[in-house]
């Protein structure tokens, strides 16, 4: 009896994650401004400045982009994983993936969207590299580096383990 209302009560507290998503999702909102932020400063001026200017510009509003596709990732497949599954029918817009996305699909996701976001600040630093000082190159590159390398074992591990599943005769 005691057993079964600890058990009760440790499921229902998963609704403890439900503020973080939605807290994730006005983290979103935030985003959206600094994205239109970002595009009013580039409109008025695009004229003006130059290609590599603008290249720039554009990898920031990339940037905020993959940040914001990230957010959407972690709030649907989280919220999902870990609260309650999101009933929106057979809705035209229900993004494919979501509801098949396990735990290391969220992991794996995160971590190439994070490999991205550092690829695009990496770039945005090589076509500043005159006004960047060498050192944070150097430090971009290795963070950079930590990343992909981080991905890689990631996904080897995440092989092996269902490599290992497969051979159990668990799959």
């Amino acid at each position: 009896m005691l057993e079964r209302r600890l058990e009760s009560l440790l499921f229902a507290s998963r609704w403890l994650m439900a503020p973080f998503y939605v807290g994730l999702a006005v983290a979103l909102g935030v985003l959206l401004v600094k994205f239109v932020q970002e595009l009013l400063h580039l409109l008025p001026h695009v004229l003006e400045l130059k290609e590599a200017e603008v290249i720039l510009a554009i990898l920031s509003l990339i940037d905020l982009s993959l940040a914001g596709s990230l957010l959407m990732i972690v709030i649907f497949s989280g919220y999902e994983s870990f609260v309650s599954k999101i009933e929106v029918g057979d809705h035209e817009d229900r993004p494919e993936w979501m509801g098949k996305v396990d735990f290391g699909g969220l992991k794996m996701k995160l971590v190439a969207s994070i490999v991205a976001i550092s690829a695009i600040h990496l770039l945005k630093t090589f076509m500043n590299v005159g006004n960047v000082p060498e050192e944070q190159i150097r430090w971009q590159v290795i963070i950079h580096v930590a990343f992909v390398v981080s991905g890689v074992f990631l996904a080897l591990m995440d092989w092996l383990v269902e490599r290992a599943h497969d051979a159990g005769g668990h799959g």
